[in-house]
């Protein structure tokens, strides 16, 4: 391995997929330990250190929530980085609660796993943890927001909405991506995403007089003071 190579345990019952992933990530300085089912990622885990785990949901022997949820028991607090066909947004809710970090939704480009890996092993270390965005204090991992000293009560796709405008800031997010980003694949016929902005614009919105959440016209939305 590489000097400063980043170290990840890839958990994929998949080996075709698991084979194709660990050659990509390693043209990017990222080398990958491999597991093949729930029990052996767990076992690995457990035994080693890494820098990230990449875990399948659907795995034999031990299913990847219960793989997550006993890795936070045993206070390994190593970045999860699920990675699932399952793109219903209970799913991802799922997810989080049990430990998880970051979502993404197969079928993914590689570029993006990349870079999430490192986004994910920068707050890890203590970066990117806390985005200040004016008055508005996110906490990507306690999954809070203050602003102003006031705490955002958000609903799950408010949350993951706000969440990937603040790792994007303060660049524009285009409608496609967060679509993306709640459904996957599967984006409501009907404009679902406007009603949840229009929610998560009312609560990071009011009653503050400064937006922040700006509607970029041909081009999408973004975070900024």
């Amino acid at each position: 391995m590489e000097m400063n190579a980043l170290l990840v345990l890839l958990i994929e019952d998949d080996m075709d997929l698991a084979a194709t992933v660990g050659d990509f990530l390693s043209f990017e300085n990222i080398e990958c330990d491999f597991a093949f089912n729930g029990q052996a990622g767990l076992d690995s885990a457990l035994k080693n250190q890494y820098d990230l785990i990449l875990l399948d949901l659907t795995l034999p022997k031990v299913d990847g929530l219960s793989v997550c949820q006993q890795l936070r028991a045993q206070n390994i607090t190593c970045p999860i980085l699920m990675l699932t066909a399952r793109d219903a947004v209970s799913d991802r809710v799922a997810g989080f609660e049990a430990g998880a970090d970051d979502y993404l939704i197969k079928p993914f480009a590689f570029p993006e796993l990349a870079v999430r890996i490192r986004a994910l092993h920068r707050r890890s270390k203590g970066h990117c943890n806390a985005v200040t965005i004016g008055d508005l204090e996110v906490n990507l991992s306690a999954r809070q927001a203050v602003r102003a000293g006031r705490q955002l009560k958000l609903s799950p796709t408010g949350w993951i909405l706000l969440e990937q405008l603040v790792r994007s800031t303060p660049n524009v997010l285009s409608k496609q991506e967060l679509e993306r980003a709640v459904w996957g694949d599967q984006v409501p016929a009907s404009d679902s995403l406007k009603v949840h902005l229009y929610k998560l614009r009312r609560q990071v919105q009011r009653p503050f007089e400064t937006q922040l959440l700006h509607t970029i016209a041909g081009s999408g939305f973004v975070l900024r003071p």
